[in-house]
């Protein structure tokens, strides 16, 4: 990878030209480009992922959005004529030749640039003067606070869509790091109540750290043994709902069953982690009407979801959220924000790159 100089993009129909005040970064962005990780995409190309941003120009048949205004752009594009053909902008061309299609023509190029060229319906504008405004007028965030949705928005789409509603007991496993942490302020920010399940204590104990979600939160240290995390996950009653985001190395972990086995009869499981082929207790999950969901990344409705529960304040970002950006960095600084974002330990941390 290099930073090199290009020309200006040109917004066409369908599109959007965004200025990109701050991107996200992968932990595992470096292994990703390095081709360590391998992923499908074509070289070369510009990579990138969500960002946020202030549209530069419009293409032609824009209804809506205009110069100046500030956007989130959502990297997770689908074929206009075939919600099937599916990539992550800048990150991964699909699993299918149609999906390839997307990401070797019309949008090859994404974010970590000075100018993106977009999809207009991928550009979700905001509340500037609510979501930037000072004191007394707005929140305070700035564009590497808002940054943090992107991680909010994969939990919320896989929470959205098991039904959470306000007063649940949601289980959140494993709860500590990148996406399960920002699982936990998603959960919170729909009403629900957390259970917080991982490993290690101490990381646990920071997901409360912030004094507005403690009261809703409560952690549980598995041990491995089943029966005696179900009796301690279920220590005030049992849960609604069962969400995983754990990564493939976990595909032995005991937390799948002492999760699901914690739910009431009718409960709900939303799997959104790298498995591979998981076991599950079939017999539990017949005999107490439990719905499992798979679930790949979100759907438009959830980002306009997210993006409301930001500018009414239910998602707190920033330091009020407790929310920790360990590093931004310019293009020139893509190595080092790759390597900080692959450090990262704990939870509500993030690294962008702020061209």
């Amino acid at each position: 990878m290099s930073v090199v100089s290009q020309p200006y993009p040109q917004a066409g129909a369908g599109s959007a030209i965004i200025q990109v005040l701050a991107a996200g970064v992968l932990t595992y962005a470096g292994r990703v480009y390095s081709g360590q990780k391998p992923y499908p995409y074509p070289t070369p190309f510009v990579p990138g992922l969500s960002a946020i941003g202030r549209i530069s120009e419009v293409g032609p048949d824009a209804t809506s959005l205009t110069p100046g205004q500030l956007v989130y752009f959502d990297c997770f594009i689908q074929g206009r004529d075939d919600p099937n053909s599916l990539i992550l902008h800048g990150l991964s061309a699909g699993f299918s030749p149609a999906s390839n299609k997307l990401m070797e023509g019309e949008w090859r190029d994404s974010t970590y640039a000075e100018y993106a060229k977009v999809p207009l319906e991928n550009c979700f504008t905001m509340n500037e003067a609510v979501l930037m405004g000072g004191p007394g007028d707005g929140l305070g965030y700035t564009a590497v606070d808002l940054m943090y949705l992107a991680q909010i928005s994969v939990p919320l789409g896989g929470l959205r869509d098991v039904g959470v509603t306000a007063g649940e007991k949601v289980i959140i496993a494993p709860a500590a790091g990148t996406f399960g942490s920002a699982a936990v302020i998603a959960a919170l920010a729909m009403g629900a109540q957390v259970i917080a399940v991982g490993r290690n204590v101490d990381t646990l104990n920071m997901l409360k750290r912030v004094p507005h979600y403690g009261e809703r939160i409560r952690t549980v240290c598995v041990t491995g043994d089943i029966d005696t995390d179900i009796r301690d996950i279920t220590k005030h009653g049992l849960a609604d709902v069962f969400f995983d985001i754990s990564p493939g190395q976990a595909i032995s972990s005991t937390h799948f069953k002492s999760g699901l086995m914690s739910l009431r009869r009718g409960g709900r499981v939303s799997l959104m982690g790298a498995h591979a082929e998981l076991s599950l207790p079939t017999q539990f999950i017949m005999l107490n009407d439990i719905t499992v969901k798979g679930k790949w990344m979100y759907t438009k409705d959830d980002i306009r979801k997210m993006i409301s529960l930001a500018e009414s304040g239910y998602i707190k970002l920033g330091d009020v959220g407790g929310i920790e950006t360990v590093g931004a960095f310019r293009l020139e600084e893509f190595e080092e924000a790759f390597d900080t974002a692959a450090n990262m330990r704990g939870p509500y941390l993030q690294t962008v790159i702020t061209p």
